[in-house]
């Protein structure tokens, strides 16, 4: 099996979901923190240092990535990680949040291909770390892919992560896998696949149709079924008792960690991914939603754990009504 990456969720693959899946599970060769953004004042915050911190990843193996459009920001940013014993980077160029894409960075920077090409000039030129990249096949239109992969096919990339969607996209519709192929006839480094890869079928179907794939990224469905690289790599399979302590063990460290509010928002996220792997999820899914204690929320999921079974291919299923 190919080399297994976890993408990088903001609000739910933190630095504590990162430590209890790699303590219940195996098959990850590289977690990717979600990413941090330097601002012009040169410091981390304190939400970033946790996140970042390597006694806080010790035994993990994962890799930072930063969000910059500044190349200057970015290089102060690579150099910080590099002293606290980094060996790579990820670049983002692929993050499709508003919030993000306003201020001209993430897959923002996809619309300016020019100005992409100076800040990479500059990073590929400086950066103390491999740099390794992540990015979508256009802002608008797959039709800009041919002129991003000219301008990234310029730089010594350590391994380039392509989510083909482009911006508007989002995560809805299908990925436009021709764009991933395209890809190999035009970069010499090392490519990784993500998207919509969501059960074994899935990443076993992208492997045969591209098997030059250097490995693959998963994020949606390594959430809704957190054994899906241990399953691939020939571990076992997700059992509910298997999803259940590790579901009770997120929960005590997410308590631990901060207020109620804090794990019920983190758990909540998790389990609207989780959900899909249940038998008749309808009826949790909208106690979920209405859950707003702590309280609450436990005792719907014991109830969830205590009356309902994994189909027989739990995975992540996409919302119906954002598939268009």
């Amino acid at each position: 099996m190919l080399p297994i990456y976890f993408a990088p969720l903001e609000g739910v693959t933190d630095t504590i979901f990162r430590r209890v899946h790699h303590a219940h599970f195996t098959g990850v060769t590289k977690y990717y923190i979600p990413f941090v953004s330097p601002t012009k004042n040169m410091f981390f915050t304190s939400r970033e240092l946790y996140a970042i911190s390597p006694e806080g990843n010790e035994g993990v193996p994962v890799v930072p990535q930063i969000m910059a459009k500044d190349a200057s920001l970015f290089l102060w940013c690579a150099q910080q990680l590099h002293d606290m014993g980094y060996t790579e980077v990820n670049l983002n160029i692929g993050c499709p949040s508003s919030t993000v894409t306003a201020k001209g960075k993430g897959s923002g920077m996809l619309r300016t291909p020019d100005v992409l090409a100076a800040f990479l000039d500059e990073i590929f030129g400086k950066s103390p770390l491999p740099v390794s990249v992540k990015t979508r096949i256009g802002y608008a239109s797959p039709d800009e892919w041919p002129r991003i992969l000219s301008v990234l096919s310029s730089y010594p990339i350590h391994e380039l992560t392509i989510h083909p969607r482009t911006r508007s996209q989002m995560y809805t519709g299908t990925p436009y896998r021709e764009c991933f192929d395209e890809a190999f006839n035009r970069l010499s480094c090392p490519l990784v696949y993500n998207g919509n890869l969501f059960t074994p079928e899935d990443c076993h179907s992208l492997i045969v149709a591209c098997p030059d794939t250097a490995a693959i990224m998963l994020g949606r469905g390594l959430i809704g079924n957190p054994a899906l690289a241990q399953s691939l790599n020939g571990g076992e399979n997700l059992t509910l008792a298997s999803l259940k302590r590790f579901h009770d063990d997120l929960l005590e460290a997410y308590l631990e960690r901060g207020p109620e509010n804090f794990a019920l928002i983190r758990m909540h996220a998790i389990m609207k991914h989780m959900l899909s792997g249940f038998t008749d999820n309808e009826k949790p899914r909208k106690q979920f939603r209405k859950a707003t204690r702590i309280s609450d929320y436990i005792e719907i999921a014991n109830r969830l754990f205590e009356c309902h079974e994994l189909t027989d291919n739990p995975h992540f299923l996409p919302d119906p009504s954002a598939i268009h």
